[in-house]
């Protein structure tokens, strides 16, 4: 790269713009000016004024009757009557998997709670889903919906999953190896890459491999709203193959292991707006699909906006991958707030030459960030396998504007190989503070800063001019 600086990373605040005749940029045909057409696109289904109260079918609010006979119930009411709201009343319900239909908006009340109960039982029998990015027959996720249209969780109350080391999270305890889930994990994996046919990956009852929280499958026009979500057994909400997505205003609390807060996967036009994320890994992380199964499958994530959210805990803000094998482009990332202690990156990109895949047209703007525990900017191809594959990973045009931080070892971990791709990056009117570290860059393309501040923590004396303000 023939723009590279001589001097960048001093111990005193400074100011790099960079510009060279010799960069000379892709042209892509997708920006900023694109999100009010994808906007226009994405409409939040609507529903008849009709109310199935799952009481008048048999729920009890005792929290130890098992509803979900009457919850189903309430449901193929509603579906038979040409749509409405299936309504969970004030109080708490205990229920196994719940399974949406066309035209049901499941609605929880203020002061109500939904809880599912830990018993694997309840989530048979399997279901085709996806699970860590590769399809199967598993346990039912916790809500699920396969090949529906106008479908919708929404309401003021709480969805509680029930998971803790003693139930579900103990599937994938860290503090156990091997844990529960391994073989059974090792086995689906090598299901997809051989190409046993998906009927034939039967998995569930022995297992150990949990379910989604909410899952709908190959559905149109699908909304997620208001609810808040606590300790889910793996990822929160994971639309999958999806198109016409809003997921707004959900308040998301869950720490365990693998607890991403929203994965939409190989799902096109999706809207997530005024959430909150609190969670044990990723916030939000958009996925195609894993390794030769994600190349089978084939659909690219394409078309996520991103805006008004908060992101606490967790391993990565927003991130594209690792199970990114379908392919994925045009996200964008506004008027968000990030900071955590616990949160290790803002933008994170994860890869490999076994997932391969091509992240392109990512751009985030607007976005404060407190803390970070790594780096603003992640971009990691040596995740999990690294080099060992034959599927070259690309990331390309790239472009962060006002992102400021406040506190981060580094503002960029960019690590790639010789033959993986990783080019036009962008940083413009950018502020970033409390930096600790030297940046970490390896085999990246051009790398373009124009009007931005890199400010160390420890401030010191410059030998050859005067410190800076």
């Amino acid at each position: 790269m023939k723009h590279r600086w001589n001097l960048i990373w001093t111990l005193t605040a400074v100011t790099i713009a960079i510009a060279s005749g010799a960069y000379a940029p892709a042209s892509y045909a997708i920006g900023w000016e694109s999100v009010p057409q994808i906007l226009a696109r994405i409409k939040a289904p609507e529903f008849p004024a009709r109310d199935f109260l799952i009481t008048s079918y048999g729920a009890v609010a005792s929290g130890t009757d098992d509803c979900t006979a009457a919850i189903a119930k309430a449901i193929d009411a509603c579906h038979a009557a040409g749509g409405g709201r299936v309504v969970v009343p004030d109080g708490l319900f205990l229920t196994g998997a719940v399974h949406l239909k066309s035209n049901v908006n499941l609605h929880l009340v203020d002061g109500a709670t939904l809880k599912f109960s830990p018993d694997p039982a309840k989530y048979l029998p399997a279901v085709y889903t996806r699970w860590e990015g590769v399809e199967c027959m598993n346990y039912s996720p916790l809500i699920y919906a396969f090949e529906q249209e106008n479908i919708a969780v929404t309401g003021k109350g709480l969805l509680d999953g029930s998971a803790s080391l003693e139930t579900w999270w103990g599937w994938n305890n860290k503090a156990e190896r091997p844990t529960k889930q391994v073989a059974a994990r090792k086995k689906l994996m090598e299901m997809g890459e051989t190409g046993v046919p998906v009927e034939q990956r039967v998995f569930g009852d022995g297992s150990y491999l949990r379910p989604n929280f909410i899952q709908p499958y190959r559905c149109r026009n699908v909304l997620i709203e208001g609810v808040t979500i606590h300790n889910s057994p793996m990822w929160e909400v994971n639309p999958v193959l999806c198109t016409n997505v809003t997921v707004r205003g959900v308040t998301i609390v869950s720490h365990g292991s693998n607890n991403d807060g929203c994965d939409p996967e190989s799902c096109y036009d999706v809207l997530i707006d005024g959430c909150s994320f609190d969670t044990g890994d990723d916030c939000i992380a958009i996925k195609s699909g894993r390794n030769n199964d994600g190349r089978r499958v084939n659909v690219p994530a394409e078309n996520t906006i991103v805006r008004n959210c908060t992101m606490k805990d967790g391993h990565g803000g927003v991130v594209m991958g690792s199970e990114i094998s379908g392919n994925c482009r045009n996200v964008f990332v506004e008027n968000c707030r990030m900071d955590s202690p616990n949160l290790d990156r803002a933008l994170r990109f994860k890869d490999n030459a076994q997932r391969g895949g091509v992240i392109e047209n990512v751009f985030m703007r607007n976005v404060d960030i407190g803390r970070v525990a790594e780096a603003v900017l992640t971009i990691d191809f040596l995740y999990e396998e690294g080099t060992n594959g034959m599927y070259r990973p690309v990331v390309r045009n790239v472009a962060l504007d006002h992102v400021t931080s406040q506190g981060s070892p580094r503002v960029m971990w960019i690590v790639g190989y010789p033959g993986a791709v990783i080019d036009d990056i962008r940083f413009t009117d950018c502020q970033f503070r409390g930096v600790r570290a030297a940046e970490m860059l390896m085999h990246e393309g051009s790398l373009v800063f124009s009007n931005v501040t890199i400010e160390p923590a420890q401030k010191g004396r410059a030998r050859n001019s005067p410190t800076a303000p």
